[in-house]
């Protein structure tokens, strides 16, 4: 009786693998591609985002108070620091419309949104010289709604500390952002 029952058992195993075989048979040669991510290629701050994503606690998130403790911890840890923003336009006083960092775009005529490979379509910020350009922040707490995104690009003479700048349409359509006290989160430290 064993006998027959595995007997049994391994022809339904050849009868499954040919059934499986004949499905990819009639299905033709489709490829798909396989994307992998090797995750010690990436900035480490990105790698510890998407630990994060899966298993929080396993990192944990710095809340820095003042620019010396998000240098610190910045380019290895989450790092959340509370700040303030101003707005500027390609067209401020001594401006020339083309952001400070690399690769350099050239904002003037409303061209206030940078596509980032990774985040997709994200707006501009001049920000603190000692913060990599290519630096992704999340912002809450701005009147422009509950989360931004913003990438590093440009730099500004006043600009210093937790103080950034948003880039806006022009200096006329930047002056009623006044001056907001918000919330960053860094997700990627520089390029």
């Amino acid at each position: 009786m064993k006998n027959i029952l595995r007997m049994a058992r391994n022809q339904l195993c050849v009868i499954g693998v040919l059934v499986i075989m004949f499905f990819i048979i009639i299905s033709g040669n489709q490829s798909q591609e396989i994307v992998t991510y090797n995750v010690s290629s990436i900035n480490s701050i990105q790698a510890i985002h998407l630990v994060s994503k899966y298993n929080p606690e396993v990192v944990e998130t710095v809340y820095a108070n003042g620019i010396g403790e998000v240098l610190q911890y910045g380019s290895s840890n989450p790092v959340i620091f509370n700040g303030t923003m101003t707005a500027y336009g390609p067209d401020c006083v001594g401006c020339t419309g083309i952001v400070a960092c690399p690769p350099r775009n050239d904002v003037r005529g409303g061209n206030i949104y940078f596509n980032d490979n990774e985040y997709g379509q994200v707006r501009i910020v001049a920000a603190d010289k000692n913060i990599p350009c290519g630096t992704m922040l999340k912002v809450t707490g701005s009147s422009l709604g509950e989360n931004v995104m913003a990438i590093v690009l440009d730099r500004g003479g006043v600009i210093n500390g937790t103080l950034m700048d948003l880039l806006m349409p022009s200096e006329r359509t930047s002056s009623p952002f006044g001056r907001q006290n918000v919330t960053y989160e860094i997700i990627r430290w520089g390029w």
